[in-house]
């Protein structure tokens, strides 16, 4: 089957058996990326306790997102079978908010309120952002774009890192012991995802965690204490830790729906493009701001339900070209799967049980692919004298505040915790010269005298 060949198209049903088939599939791509995002954030400030909770919800939300964004509700949803899972690109800034409350003596119910507080409200700048798109397309660029993708990737490189030989604060940081079973598992996966048969590749993650954890097992390295008298299904508590807001830790949350709102626009383009839809003119734009529509308001509901900012993913058009499958009946199945693993609290504990350097040697893999993605966008388009010049000042200033983080230190508080992101102050940067210099392809011609 060529690669490009749709089966079966938007519009199309098929049978239980290859809806469901193909469901799995897509569930298989995406569900270690739906729950990392939880599982970095709590590892890194101690909220293991609300783990279960936070994991159900998230795998709730991903299922009612999809749904709306594959079925659509009115203006809501771009129709696309567009699976909605955890964003990655909120981590950094994330656990920034989280942590300047934990310095502050707040429990983990103030930690929590305070992160959902500000993704409730900064979800209203990604669905008011959806309004604006002929507006905005000036900064929507492959240099915008994949410059902040590169800086999401790279910012996050280290957070797999640290898992990988250990943890935060953990004792034996840095033993053998860690850093064999994390590159084991990065060996693993790395040995799968290399396989021709298509199953293998999609489960490489999988397997590779999996493989580690009962590796982990016989070290004597996992523990299941946690499995104990938990409930057998998890019940939606909106606003279960209550909801807080400051201005400051809001500001580089809201730039950052911003940016995962360009992230959006590209892989709904290449979806479109797997569905045989077109990718210019009215309907197109109406069906990209349908999709950023619904990525807000899915966002708006995760923080209802206690779990982090939602977007669309990726990975699953490569599904999607793999089996030839387009059919927005898939779709649903795919929400259904996610919802009904969403109300057994029992999965997140579970997820709880991998020890530290297999998620890092899992996470560490997908951390440095997404910035690879960020290079492949940016090399779409010839990197010019101004594209170069763009590309260089953004990530030099997003990576030069990540290295040396008391650089912002003497700012104003809102904007140090602006500047304090590697993502937000290369997205800034980008945007603001993107606007400034000129572009060469629209430059006037030197006039030359005539002898």
């Amino acid at each position: 089957m060529s690669q490009s060949q749709v089966l079966y198209g938007l519009e199309d049903r098929p049978g239980f058996a290859i809806s469901l088939t193909a469901a799995i599939q897509h569930v298989l791509a995406s569900f270690i990326g739906v729950v990392t995002p939880t599982l970095i954030i709590s590892s890194v400030l101690g909220l293991q306790a609300e783990v279960p909770y936070l994991i159900s919800m998230a795998l709730l939300a991903t299922g009612l997102g999809t749904f709306i964004q594959t079925k659509g509700i009115g203006p809501i949803g771009s129709g696309l079978v567009a699976v909605q899972g955890t964003s990655f690109a909120f981590l950094s800034a994330l656990i920034l908010v989280g942590s300047t409350v934990k310095e502050r003596g707040g429990s983990n119910d103030d930690i929590l309120a305070m992160m959902l507080g500000v993704c409730f409200f900064g979800a209203f700048v990604e669905i008011i952002l959806s309004q604006f798109i002929n507006q905005i397309k000036r900064v929507i660029t492959p240099v915008t774009t994949g410059v902040v993708i590169i800086a999401i990737g790279i910012s996050l490189i280290k957070v797999g890192m640290t898992d990988l030989a250990g943890g935060f604060n953990a004792d034996a940081f840095g033993s053998v012991e860690n850093l064999s079973l994390g590159l084991g598992v990065l060996l693993v996966i790395i040995y799968f995802n290399a396989c021709k048969n298509h199953w293998l590749r999609l489960s490489a993650i999988f397997i590779g965690m999996a493989m580690g954890t009962v590796v982990a097992f016989f070290m004597g390295m996992t523990n299941f204490s946690g499995l104990v008298d938990l409930p057998w299904f998890s019940v939606p508590h909106p606003f279960k830790y209550g909801i807080n807001f400051e201005w400051d830790l809001f500001l580089p949350i809201a730039l950052i729906y911003f940016f995962t709102a360009i992230e959006t626009a590209g892989d709904l383009t290449a979806n479109s493009l797997f569905c045989k839809l077109p990718i210019t003119g009215e309907r197109y734009l109406k069906r990209i701001r349908a999709g950023i529509l619904g990525d807000g308001v899915n966002s708006l509901i995760a923080a209802i339900l206690c779990t982090f900012p939602n977007t669309t993913f990726g990975q699953n058009n490569g599904v999607i070209q793999m089996t030839g499958i387009a059919s927005r009946k898939v779709g649903c199945f795919v929400a259904g799967v996610f919802m009904v693993l969403g109300l057994f609290p029992f999965i997140g504990a579970l997820l709880q049980v991998i020890p530290k350097p297999v998620l890092g040697g899992a996470t560490l893999v997908m951390f440095a692919m997404v910035a690879v993605g960020g290079v492949k966008i940016l090399t779409s388009e010839p990197l010019n004298q101004r594209n170069s010049l763009i590309t260089a000042c953004s990530l030099g200033m997003g990576l030069g505040v990540m290295m040396v983080g008391n650089v912002v230190s003497q700012l104003p508080s809102w904007l140090g915790n602006l500047l304090t992101s590697p993502v937000t102050t290369a997205g800034l940067t980008a945007i603001i010269l993107s606007i400034i210099l000129p572009n060469q392809a629209s430059a006037p011609t030197p006039v030359t005298s005539e002898s």
